[in-house]
C-alpha cells in the first residue's frame, strides 16, 4: 500500500500536538496491519466527503483519507469532529 498526504493534510499535522502526531502514527501503522480493527472506527463518508472515508485517531481527532488508485491511498484532512465536519 502507498500513503501519499494532501497538503492540506500535511498542514493540520503540523499544527497537532506531538502527543497527537504519535498518536496519528500509532493509528496508521494499526490500519495498514489490520484496517478493520474496531478501535479505528473505519467508515464511509457522505455528504460533501462521499468516497472519503474516516478513520479514528484519538477521542475526537478524525483522519480523513480516500483511494486515488487501488494501492493508492491519500489522507486528505486531520482535524476534530467540528472542524472536520462543522458544528
Amino acid at each position: 500500500m502507498e500513503i501519499q498526504y494532501h497538503r492540506n493534510f500535511v498542514k493540520q499535522y503540523k499544527r497537532l500536538d506531538v502527543k497527537l502526531q504519535q498518536q496519528f502514527l500509532e493509528r496508521q501503522a494499526l490500519w495498514l496491519k489490520k484496517p478493520d480493527d474496531p478501535r479505528l472506527r473505519v467508515h464511509p463518508l457522505k455528504g460533501k466527503f462521499v468516497g472519503h472515508w474516516s478513520m479514528n485517531v484519538s477521542g475526537d481527532l478524525r483522519a480523513i483519507y480516500y483511494y486515488e488508485r487501488e494501492r493508492l491511498v491519500i489522507f486528505a484532512l486531520i482535524g476534530t469532529h467540528s472542524q472536520l465536519y462543522g458544528a
